[in-house]
Order: C-alpha cells, then structure tokens, then sequence
C-alpha cells in the first residue's frame, strides 16, 4: 500500500476495513499454518475481475530468528538512506498503525505467499490449478526477483518469457490442509521460488509461493483463516 500526503493522526487504520472485507467473504481464505518464524502482515491484497474472478492474498513477515523479534540479525540490510528514512518521523507526527506497518517492513516480507482464488466459471481460461499455480509464481517472480532474473526496470510485466515458470515443471503432490493429506501440485524447479497449490472446491483454489531461501524456516501446512 502507498500514501501520499500528510496522514492524520486520526486517520483510520485500512488494514481493520481488509480484515472485515476477509471474513465477509462467501467463501473460505486460506493462510500459512501460525508459526513463530512468521507473522501475518495486517490486511491483505485483493484482486477483481468484473464479478467473475476475486483473489485474496496474504503476506507475512519473516524471522529468522523468532525467540528474539528483536534481534537484529532478524532485519534487512537496508542502505543507509533507506533506513533514515524509516527512522525519520515527520514533524506533524503519523498515527500509530502506520508507525507499525513501516517497523514490520524492516524484516523479510513474504509477499502475497498465499493466495486463494475464486472463480465463476470453473472453466473459464486461467481457472485451472496449474495455470493459477503458475500465474502465482511468476507474479512472485516478477516482483520480488527482478534483479536476480535480469529483468528490465521498473516494475512492470518484461516482455521476455524465459523466466516464467512452465507447465511442465507443475506436477503432482500432496499438501497438508486443515491437519489432512490432500491432493495438491508443486513447482520444485525454480531457483528463487517453490510453490504448491491444490482445489478447494469446484470454484475455490489456493496457491502458496515462497522463496526458497526461507524453506528451512517454515511449516508449509495450510490451514483455513476464516
């Protein structure tokens, strides 16, 4: 989320109106199994297509060192002038959630590393579980690993297509859902990223794609948030 402009003390916190938006929702969203290595960034990222297709993604801070949040060794390294500018508090001050939602961002984010995806028409192009598990990973791929993969700044979709992940590295799997096996599939090919995913219902899928460096750390098991 981007803010422009001076932010009231009083103004409102958006991630509360996100939680709300969550479990208003007609069907389930799904998160990482709560772990001590991970905590849930506040709100969530949506995306909308004309009533015929809605995704909710989750993100979540990363420690590496969870017993102490406060260890440095937890933190990015930050170039100087990024970290003055998280320090710096404007003189007209900022309210409270903001404060909070610049501090998190000091740490390893898994961005949008879950994401459950509900579709009108289960047939419609994309609908599918590997299409999406795909779609995932390259979003993943192309936000978050620009620079390893050479692709051209600034953000924005690199018209070259080597990078993106193919079908054929999707393949069968398992995935541990609401403390049950089920059927899922995976890409373990990737340098950067591996991902699962698996159908919740004829409309409803979840996709999870994180980074690789943070494997060691995680429980991958999906549970249900709301």
């Amino acid at each position: 989320m981007e803010i422009g402009g001076v932010v009231p003390l009083d103004a409102p916190d958006p991630d509360v109106g996100m939680d709300a938006r969550i479990r208003s929702l007609p069907f389930p969203v799904m998160q990482l199994f709560p772990q001590r290595a991970l905590t849930r960034v506040p709100g969530a990222t949506f995306m909308e297509s004309r009533g015929s297709v809605l995704s909710v993604s989750l993100s979540y801070a990363l420690w590496r060192y969870p017993d102490d949040h406060s260890d440095p060794r937890n933190e990015l390294e930050l170039d100087e002038f990024t970290a003055l500018t998280m320090e710096l508090e404007p003189p007209w001050g900022r309210p409270d959630w903001l404060a909070d939602d610049a501090r998190l961002y000091r740490y390893p984010v898994l961005s949008e590393a879950v994401r459950t995806t509900w579709h009108a028409d289960p047939e419609a192009a994309g609908a599918g579980l590997a299409q999406q598990l795909m779609d995932h990973a390259d979003h993943i791929l192309m936000n978050e690993f620009r620079e390893e993969l050479g692709l051209p700044l600034p953000i924005g979709e690199p018209r070259e297509d080597g990078w993106r992940v193919s079908a054929a590295a999707v393949v069968p799997s398992t995935a541990r859902v609401d403390g049950r096996e089920r059927p899922a599939v995976h890409v373990d090919t990737d340098p950067f990223v591996y991902g699962f995913g698996f159908r919740i219902d004829p409309h409803l899928v979840c996709t999870t794609v994180v980074s690789r460096d943070s494997l060691p750390l995680l429980d991958l098991a999906i549970t249900t948030l709301v």
